[in-house]
């Protein structure tokens, strides 16, 4: 995956608040029985830590001396994507911005953008107060990604996902289809509180996949509003390949073959590595989000 090297990107779409602090605060998800228990249950890559009935707060995160809203002060070109991964993030969240905004118009709606938020350790959400634990997640409350780039590192040495770019930006764009799903109405399916291979949970997570996949297959070819160009200017299968692997890193069964030993489908949250890659393919071969109907 390559950015245009002389694209501009618009640091506005990612609020930087790593070294930040969060004064006092009262449960948070994350460490010791509560961070096995939201790695078991795969909050990766799904909405708030609230639906773990682990977190409570609101705090937001306050800046303190060491907070340098880095991305805001060094990336300014998709030259600066190409070489640094957090530079990659903002060059990723306005492409898949910019894929969502003529999507919605196409469709007779409109597309509010939302934020990420890159954090370190912990970060205060509309959600409540989470840990790097809980992995990258959506918040639905503040309309807000949030993500610790620490995790990408995990989705490797962890998870076992061959990592690269695009599966950096599979990431991105899977919770971005969870902002797609909260602005249609169907997110809130996810909340009635079952679980198991053909729950809405599931059902929720599979179509937020198929939703990556659509953005990725249009990615090359979704101008940016400030200059016309597409900032993603060469993706091919390799590419393609990694996001795959990262879906199928992050499935179910392996994440609990993996941690607690055994496979049970009916605690399923997010599918099988099998279902995450069959729908994040569906979308990408079709280019189509009415072809990402996980529900029928």
């Amino acid at each position: 995956m390559q950015f245009d090297d002389d694209a501009d990107l618009d640091t506005s779409e990612v609020q930087d608040v790593r070294g930040s602090r969060i004064p006092g605060g009262r449960a948070t998800v994350g460490g010791g029985i509560a961070g096995l228990i939201a790695l078991l249950l795969g909050l990766f890559f799904g909405v708030g830590p609230e639906q773990l009935g682990l977190s409570s707060g609101d705090q937001e995160p306050s800046a303190s001396s060491s907070s340098l809203a880095q991305v805001q002060q060094s990336c300014r070109t998709g030259r600066d994507a190409n070489a640094k991964e957090d530079c990659r993030i903002v060059a990723v969240v306005n492409s898949v911005q910019d894929f969502w905004r003529p999507e919605f118009q196409r469709r007779r709606a409109t597309y509010s953008p939302a934020q990420t938020v890159l954090f370190t350790n912990r970060v205060g959400t509309a959600c409540g107060t989470a840990t790097s634990a809980v992995g990258p997640f959506y918040c639905p409350g503040d309309r807000k990604v949030y993500l610790d780039l620490g995790f990408f590192n995990e989705l490797r040495t962890k998870f076992g996902s061959n990592g690269g770019p695009f599966a950096q930006a599979y990431v991105v764009a899977h919770e971005y289809g969870h902002h797609v799903q909260n602005l249609m109405g169907t997110l809130q399916r996810s909340q009635d509180g079952r679980t198991g291979r053909d729950s809405n949970a599931v059902k929720v997570e599979l179509q937020a996949d198929c939703y990556a996949g659509v953005w990725a297959r249009h990615a090359t070819r979704s101008p940016d509003d400030r200059t016309g160009k597409p900032l993603i200017s060469s993706l091919d299968d390799n590419d393609i390949r990694d996001g795959l692997d990262a879906a199928a890193a992050v499935g179910d069964d392996r994440i609990q073959e993996k941690f607690q030993g055994r496979v049970t489908p009916e605690s399923w949250t997010h599918g099988s590595a099998e279902q995450r890659q069959q729908w994040f393919y569906q979308g990408y071969r079709t280019g189509d989000m009415g072809q990402c109907n996980t529900f029928r």
